[in-house]
């Protein structure tokens, strides 16, 4: 980490909680690129998980059960 970079990061920690929650929240929006192709992807996966849910191919998993967090 350069200089500046520290700099910067020490300038924001002395912001208030509001100010540094607005700058974090535009950094990360500004990393966000959609990317069409990658989305075309997803959502042909996402076909292909469902029609292989409806022909019992696969079967549901609950999310408490892949999250873990359900009782014990």
């Amino acid at each position: 980490m350069d200089n500046t970079t520290k700099s910067v990061i020490n300038q924001a920690l002395e912001l208030s909680s509001q100010e540094r929650a607005i700058i974090a929240e535009q950094l990360l929006s500004s990393l966000d690129h959609p990317d069409s192709e990658m989305d075309k992807i997803w959502a042909k996966e996402a076909e292909t998980r469902l029609d292989a849910l409806k022909q019992g191919k696969i079967q549901k998993v609950p999310a408490e059960s892949v999250l873990g967090t359900g009782k014990r």
